[in-house]
């Protein structure tokens, strides 16, 4: 049963697994946690403890939301205790589907090579006309600028029209963000 089903509003998030980035991308994924939850969306995830995803998980159980994490059984190690619901997959492609079902958005925070790879598979599933929720990369601090000229220099040769280059949104503020969910 995915949320549309039972009237549950539920958001994607992709975001870093690393401990190593800078402290300022975390703070800014707690507020958009925090903008989430406040707006009564659940939350579905990657669902570890690692990186940002941990940040993430943290701050849904201090809002008191509610957070599905989605992960492959080989990653059971690194699964957020706290989780409201897990779905267990049996590999990262499968991860990738279950976590964009029944969700109105898939929102990239400032993430890696995983965050892209969930990010640019959920854009061209929106091109595709087969996920129907918005794509947002949050471009907290300039973080997406190099992917909106990749894509632009796409539509410049013609590789991507520019309806397709236009569903893919990059908030750069939580307002701004918050603005799209509302």
């Amino acid at each position: 049963m995915d949320g549309r089903e039972t009237g549950e509003r539920k958001i994607v998030f992709y975001c870093s697994a690393s401990y190593d980035i800078d402290e300022k991308f975390n703070q800014a994924a707690r507020e958009v946690t925090r903008a989430a939850c406040s707006l009564g969306y659940t939350i579905v995830s990657g669902g570890a403890v690692k990186g940002t995803m941990g940040v993430l998980a943290d701050e849904v159980v201090r809002c008191g939301g509610r957070h599905i994490g989605v992960l492959p059984r080989f990653m059971a190690q690194y699964r957020f205790p706290k989780l409201d619901d897990t779905v267990w997959t049996e590999s990262m492609a499968d991860r990738k589907e279950k976590m964009r079902e029944g969700t109105s958005a898939a929102i990239a925070l400032p993430g890696g090579i995983g965050t892209l790879d969930e990010l640019i598979g959920t854009l061209t599933l929106a091109k595709l006309q087969k996920y129907s929720g918005k794509v947002i990369a949050f471009n907290f601090d300039g973080f997406y600028e190099p992917l909106k000229a990749l894509l632009d220099h796409y539509v410049s040769l013609g590789m991507l029209d520019t309806a397709s280059r236009e569903l893919i949104l990059f908030p750069q503020t939580v307002d701004e963000l918050v603005g799209l969910l509302k």
